[in-house]
């Protein structure tokens, strides 16, 4: 953050942002109800952030190409609305939504692309682990292998979609794929670099750095989104591709 934002920031008060920790849970309920609090936001609605662990599935962004999904094989794939190409999710991984009123803010997609990769080199530094970015490549690296993968929408000024933080997973199913569109792109996890194995432990190691690099304070809310799907849930565009 510049000194000028924090500045901003001591200011005046500091917004609230709620906080949910859904569990784990399957990716296309999360997915419409990140929609839908997207959609029915106001110019009032606070902000938030939710973090959740996702059954096994394979996302392919808006401009996604099929080609990069090799061999899927019994994990399904899901074409979403999000930025970037494909990436996996699965257990072990933290996954972090930030629904964020970037015109409240101030900031625009840029600005908060740099936040979050900022707020997780500094989480992994923490323990020791030197995280980087990589020019045109939006996440962070460690060395020649990816630990965070990145990808955002903002509809009408907000953010949803958001980062997935590899923790302590089985790394194997990025074979099947070419993670984020680069043939042979190395993958690893925060467990294998040094760090803790915990998603507890990181989610609550990288929270307070999103809530520094973002300029908001922390709320914890223990009501769960609603996830139900509508009855014509296979209409809506989230529907499973069976390459």
């Amino acid at each position: 953050m510049s000194v000028a934002a924090a500045a901003d920031v001591a200011a005046g008060p500091v917004p609230v942002c709620r906080v949910r920790r859904l569990g784990r849970q399957a990716y296309a309920p999360v997915w419409h109800a990140m929609q839908r609090f997207t959609d029915a936001r106001g110019a009032d609605t606070p902000d938030e952030l939710w973090l959740v662990e996702h059954d096994p599935v394979f996302t392919l962004g808006q401009a996604g190409k099929a080609e990069h999904v090799l061999m899927p094989g019994d994990i399904p794939v899901v074409k979403v609305d999000r930025g970037g190409q494909v990436t996996y999710h699965g257990p072990g991984q933290l996954v972090a939504y930030p629904m964020l009123d970037l015109r409240r803010l101030g900031i625009g997609v840029r600005e908060l692309v740099h936040r979050i990769e900022q707020a997780t080199i500094d989480t992994l530094a923490g323990w020791g682990i030197a995280g980087e970015r990589r020019e045109g490549a939006p996440g962070i690296y460690v060395g020649a292998a990816k630990v965070m993968a990145l990808g955002l929408r903002v509809r009408r000024g907000c953010s949803f979609h958001g980062l997935a933080f590899n923790v302590a997973m089985d790394l194997s199913p990025y074979q099947r794929i070419n993670p984020c569109g680069y043939a042979g792109l190395a993958v690893t996890s925060v467990q294998a670099l040094g760090g803790p194995g915990d998603l507890g432990t990181v989610a609550d190691a990288l929270l307070p750095q999103l809530a520094r690099a973002l300029g908001f304070r922390a709320e914890y809310d223990d009501a769960l989104p609603d996830l139900s799907e509508p009855a014509d849930a296979a209409g809506l565009p989230s529907a499973v591709a069976s390459p």
